[in-house]
């Protein structure tokens, strides 16, 4: 067993915020399993590295033999969490919400040890709630204290509307804290003030209060702004290995630091050794960029070499990829049984639209068959596509199959 001193090395390596330390080093001392706390509004289907960094925390404080326990927030999740956001979140409809929920115990699974997981649905205690348990909560903060928070107080400095709901938001889930009696909570930086919320609810009916630790938000694959499937800079934990690997070799150099301390997993010794070879110029920055591909991918999918090999056959020999996605032609609003490479691009997803299928083929980006493709408007049978291979930049592709 690792020792206190040990164990609070590893488990606030990386973490930006730690409320509070010594409380953190007391509740370890005690010698026992800690129950440490992760939220998830499952409003989304999948899951990226950056939301990863988060799980990866937790699984840590697992292999140290503690318990997790995973918070699916169907019940907040349908209110719409008011972090960061300059509106009101859209809600979301049960049905779908309980859909996306599905989707993130799976791959949440992946990360996380099944044997000291406890997953949890506040809808358990939060949908039993009538109107007097909810106004004896809401007396328990002041409308002073929701409008010091960030994002509320920029609101209503430049007029923007804050309902009434989500202020109710950091209450809910900070009840979450006290039904389950949680020891840590874990989120994002963007979660400090709801995780506080917890904090102060459980000091109020007595509990001994939980530490709250925030980790940093991982930057996208462009290096600059936040991972975000909107933004698309994302990298999916289920994404095929090649194009995982791919993925993170397209990083900047200047993001490894980051992508090693909050994505292997690693002893913060092995990932400061590391850093520091780069600095030194012992580990080139390619060589640097493989290993932590290797690794990563190797979490998800257990084939980081593998996965290596492929890359090199398609991005440096420019081979195609052995598994390539298949996609069905639609020829039912064809002219003359035709369709356009432009229209195709955008049938299978490679293009938003056959304006941008147009655009993508002018600037050279487009191959059929490995050869460059010059003419976005020739038309072609089913018969002329069915079985061929399109190609978008380099690492996009998709072989055509004509209907039955």
């Amino acid at each position: 067993m690792a020792t206190i001193d040990e164990q609070i090395k590893i488990l606030t390596a990386g973490a930006q915020d730690v409320v509070r330390i010594e409380d953190l080093t007391k509740k370890l001392e005690a010698n026992r399993p800690l129950r440490v706390k992760l939220g998830v509004d499952p409003t989304a289907s999948d899951i990226h590295l950056g939301f990863a960094v988060v799980l990866s925390k937790l699984r840590q404080f697992q292999d140290l033999g503690h318990t997790a326990v995973l918070i699916i927030g169907d019940f907040t999740a349908m209110l719409g969490d008011p972090s960061g956001r300059s509106a009101t979140r859209p809600q979301l409809e049960k049905e779908q919400v309980d859909a996306y929920a599905a989707t993130y115990v799976e791959q949440a699974e992946r990360i996380l040890d099944p044997k000291r997981l406890e997953i949890r649905r506040n809808s358990e205690w939060l949908g039993k709630m009538g109107i007097d348990d909810i106004l004896r909560l809401t007396a328990r903060t002041t409308v002073a204290q929701m409008i010091e928070r960030d994002d509320f107080s920029r609101r209503y400095q430049s007029g923007e509307p804050i309902s009434l709901m989500e202020f109710l938001y950091p209450l809910l889930q900070g009840w979450d804290s006290v039904v389950i009696e949680s020891d840590v909570e874990l989120g994002g930086t963007d979660q400090l003030f709801n995780n506080l919320v917890g904090r102060t609810l459980q000091q109020q009916v007595g509990q001994s209060a939980q530490v709250v630790m925030t980790m940093p938000l991982l930057v996208g694959t462009d290096g600059e702004q936040k991972m975000s499937k909107s933004l698309g800079n994302f990298i999916g934990i289920t994404e095929a290995p090649e194009v995982m690997f791919g993925k993170i070799m397209s990083i900047p150099d200047e993001s490894m630091a980051q992508y090693f301390s909050l994505t292997t997993r690693w002893h913060p010794d092995q990932v400061a050794q590391v850093n520091a070879d780069v600095v030194s110029g012992e580990m080139t920055p390619v060589a640097a960029k493989r290993l932590l591909a290797r690794t990563v991918v190797d979490l998800y999918h257990g084939s980081g070499e593998a996965a290596e090999a492929e890359f090199d056959s398609v991005f440096k020999s420019h081979d195609q990829p052995a598994d390539i996605p298949e996609h069905e032609l639609d020829f039912s609003s064809a002219r003359d049984q035709k369709l356009s490479l432009a229209e195709v691009l955008n049938q299978a997803g490679l293009a938003k639209s056959n304006r941008e299928g147009r655009r993508l083929i002018e600037q050279g980006g487009v191959r059929w068959e490995g050869e460059s493709v010059s003419e976005a408007e020739a038309a072609f049978s089913a018969a002329e596509l069915d079985g061929t291979v399109l190609q978008v930049g380099r690492r996009r592709w998709v072989r055509l199959v004509s209907p039955d």
